[in-house]
């Protein structure tokens, strides 16, 4: 089915983001598992995992829609130095992460492609309730219990 070709330039914009996550969590978590703070590499490493499938049903649309998915396109990565600047990072790609996906639902409700904008709604509502959420977590504790208190707690 041919699609806008709006539409497929916004989602290729999106997989873009989700493939930057997916590598700048993919290396925080080898961080993570490198120092030893075991739990927080298997969350980590998972969510690396979730931006994969994330990203998969992305290409999946697009060459629905008969585009072709840019797999080669990152985003510069922000790499942290410990585990609170890492925790934060994240964090900050999802808040863009979801800024964009909110852009492309209002494209795709403006253009009657409704039924790409309701995968995106999955999309952004797992971004915001597990992705987010977890992070904003993470940091709230941190600043209660202090850095090293989170960290021993997380080995």
């Amino acid at each position: 089915m041919q699609g806008h070709q709006q539409v497929i330039d916004a989602l290729n914009k999106l997989l873009t983001g989700e493939l930057s996550a997916m590598d700048q969590y993919f290396v925080h978590a080898r961080m993570y598992d490198d120092w030893g703070i075991t739990e927080l590499f298997e969350r980590i490493n998972h969510e690396s995992d979730d931006e994969r499938v994330h990203a998969s049903k992305l290409i999946e649309r697009i060459l629905f829609l008969e585009g072709t998915p840019d797999v080669a396109a990152r985003l510069p990565l922000t790499i942290g130095k410990d585990v609170q600047q890492m925790l934060y990072n994240d964090l900050q790609y999802e808040y863009m992460v979801a800024d964009n996906l909110r852009e492309v639902i209002a494209l795709c409700e403006q253009l009657q492609d409704f039924q790409t904008r309701d995968i995106l709604m999955v999309l952004l509502e797992e971004t915001e309730s597990d992705h987010m959420y977890w992070l904003e977590k993470q940091l709230g504790l941190i600043d209660k219990v202090g850095l090293q208190n989170y960290i021993q707690s997380k080995m």
